[in-house]
């Protein structure tokens, strides 16, 4: 086992991390306008629903505990609902319906008008969040889209998108995980205030 080149290969992981993440302010503007859509839910007493497939369902459960938990203040927790983290549910659906259909019968089920729909996909090829997202408009609530590589079958969908301008999966996970923590940091001072 040869292990000499990880400091190039973690240097030049870093250089691509950094190219990725220097255009991200170029996300300014939709981010602001997914803060506010997240915060008029919460604060009106509604919900945020995340979805997403493999390292996107963590970033789910992540971004849903920072939520309903806390971020960096001391403040009440608010509704947020990982569609991805109820096992018994999620099996159930996937025994009797087709798997595309797992999130939208939880958005269905779950979600109301003024809630959010938070979907993440770094493709946007994944037909269980863009079911997700068309059901969720359907049903009155609101919708984040946070993708990579063009956005694929979800582009255009959601209420609001977080494109992020890469075609590589690492970095357009890296990249999600430092704008939902960004919305955190937006709302956190606002929900704070609401003690």
């Amino acid at each position: 086992m040869n292990l000499q080149n990880a400091q190039s290969l973690l240097r030049a992981n870093i250089d691509k991390s950094r190219a990725v993440l220097s255009q991200l302010d170029q996300l300014t503007e939709p981010l602001e306008r997914a803060a506010t859509l997240l915060l008029t839910a919460l604060v009106n007493g509604r919900k945020v629903l995340c979805c997403g497939n493999g390292g996107s369902a963590a970033d789910c459960a992540h971004l849903a505990a920072e939520i309903a938990g806390r971020y960096v203040l001391d403040r009440p927790g608010f509704a947020a609902v990982d569609l991805t983290a109820n096992h018994s549910l999620m099996t159930a659906l996937l025994n009797d319906f087709p798997p595309q259909e797992i999130f939208a019968r939880q958005v269905e089920a779950l979600g109301g008008e003024g809630d959010v729909l938070l979907a993440i996909s770094t493709s946007g090829r994944s037909q269980n969040v863009k079911m997700a997202l068309e059901k969720a408009s359907a049903h009155g609530l609101e919708t984040v889209a946070m993708l990579g590589k063009g956005g694929g079958n979800c582009a255009g969908l959601a209420t609001v998108e977080l494109m992020v301008p890469s075609d590589n999966t690492q970095r357009i996970q890296e990249a999600h995980l430092l704008l939902y923590h960004t919305l955190c940091d937006l709302m956190d001072p606002i929900l704070a205030d609401l003690r």
